[in-house]
């Protein structure tokens, strides 16, 4: 059974959302639509001349497909708040899985909300984000 905003329960999982595996075009592709050319996620001599093995992933690139695993489930202008915080790397290659669990539901000002804790999570179980959204039934 498909768990729906209306039939969300504190403790039950949404839909999850995966994209990837990461590539070097994704990262090119995803400089050019949101303007952000920091060489770190593009250009490999300057990423290595930092310390780093290779390119990575744009934070705000994994938030985006964070924010499609709640827009997916609730719908965008049923969202009412979004907060995330990142706490690893994306490395190219990596497949990214977002995830929701359903932490309260209750009723404020006519309004069934969800609150529901959010993930990422590539490959090898490495959390790259983590977060929260409020969400209107």
């Amino acid at each position: 059974m498909t768990i729906t905003p209306q039939s969300a329960q504190i403790g039950d999982m949404i839909p999850e959302h995966a994209f990837g595996p990461v590539t070097r075009t994704t990262l090119a592709l995803y400089a050019g639509a949101s303007g952000d050319h920091n060489p770190i996620h593009i250009d490999l001599d300057f990423a290595k001349r930092a310390g780093m093995d290779d390119v990575f992933a744009h934070g705000m690139l994994s938030m985006a497909q964070l924010g499609r695993l709640v827009t997916n489930f609730a719908g965008q202008s049923n969202v009412r708040h979004l907060d995330t915080r990142f706490t690893a790397l994306t490395p190219v290659g990596a497949t990214v899985t977002c995830t929701g669990e359903v932490k309260d539901r209750r009723e404020e000002n006519g309004e069934t909300l969800l609150t529901l804790k959010l993930a990422a999570h590539i490959n090898d179980g490495t959390q790259t984000l983590k977060g929260e959204a409020i969400v209107v039934v």
